[in-house]
């Protein structure tokens, strides 16, 4: 999988996949440590006649950090620059995970530039808040963490990962993501070791989980944010696919965003976990094909 790489208008370069051709555009959103590179059971599945493009967002995979990302917001901007970059002018666009966050945040702000929407396992749009833990390592509810040198102590979410970074332990990276991520179906090994590589790439992990939990489109406060009903912007028609073994996002934040986009549908995956990619990617495949075109 060869990366293309260009330069935005913010002095980013974005590392990006592209394949194929045609008058409908796909932009492919990742997760929180991950990349571009875990879309590849989808792009190995997608016709020839959608033009892709799966980006590494800012401070993952091979794209550059230059400046540190304050808001999910500012990957948002990114994708929007880089459209205008590569001259697209309309995309549909997913977003897993963390990506779901994301491109909901691009979805209020550049209505103009969306097609369709479609919320992979995502986050809720009132974040994904990170609880401090206690002496046994459980979380204390209601109990968060003021800052990101805070949060980059916390022993079971954060640290963990981070010490994996800092070492390349590809080993540990697999670890996690059997015990969270491939509860159902697991990737080849081949495909495993990219996935593991590219995961350890990234730069950026405590100020994305302090992003992520600060997101909040909704009119109402959390812990960890105000909120600013932005959540009401987003008029395209929405996609929400959720897996039914999913243990990262519960069935109640996904419905929270159903509820909270107007033009929303609702698939659940059964026997699928947090990726769908590697559990399900047929019938993730035609889900998506069936929805865009």
């Amino acid at each position: 999988m060869r990366k293309k790489y260009v330069e935005l208008v913010n002095k980013e370069t974005y590392a990006y996949l592209e394949q194929g051709k045609g008058n409908k555009n796909l932009l492919l959103v990742h997760g929180n440590t991950s990349s571009s590179v875990y879309f590849k059971p989808l792009l190995e599945r997608l016709s020839e006649d959608i033009h892709v493009y799966a980006m590494d967002l800012r401070g993952f995979g091979d794209s550059t950090y230059e400046k540190p990302i304050e808001t999910l917001q500012d990957f948002a901007d990114d994708i929007y620059l880089f459209m205008e970059k590569l001259d697209i002018n309309k995309a549909s666009v997913l977003g897993w995970s963390l990506g779901g966050g994301v491109v909901m945040e691009f979805a209020a702000k550049y209505p103009k530039k969306l097609d369709k929407l479609i919320l992979l396992e995502s986050a809720s749009y009132k974040g994904y808040p990170v609880f401090k833990k206690d002496e046994n390592n459980q979380m204390i509810i209601g109990e968060i963490y003021e800052s990101r040198e805070e949060m980059a102590k916390d022993p079971v979410q954060v640290l963990p990962l981070l010490n994996a970074y800092q070492t390349e332990n590809i080993d540990l990276i697999k670890t996690i993501y059997n015990m969270t991520i491939y509860n159902i179906d697991k990737p080849n090994e081949k495909d495993f070791d990219l996935y593991a590589k590219e995961t350890i790439k990234q730069r950026n992990l405590v100020d994305v989980d302090f992003a992520l939990a600060s997101l909040n489109m909704g009119n109402e406060p959390t812990l960890y944010s105000k909120g600013d009903n932005t959540i009401k912007d987003i008029e395209a028609e929405t996609l929400h696919i959720w897996g039914s073994h999913d243990l990262m996002v519960p069935e109640s934040m996904v419905r929270t965003n159903v509820e909270a986009i107007k033009d929303s549908t609702f698939v659940k995956f059964d026997q699928c976990g947090h990726s769908p990619l590697v559990d399900a990617p047929e019938k993730l495949t035609k889900t998506i094909l069936d929805f865009i075109i």
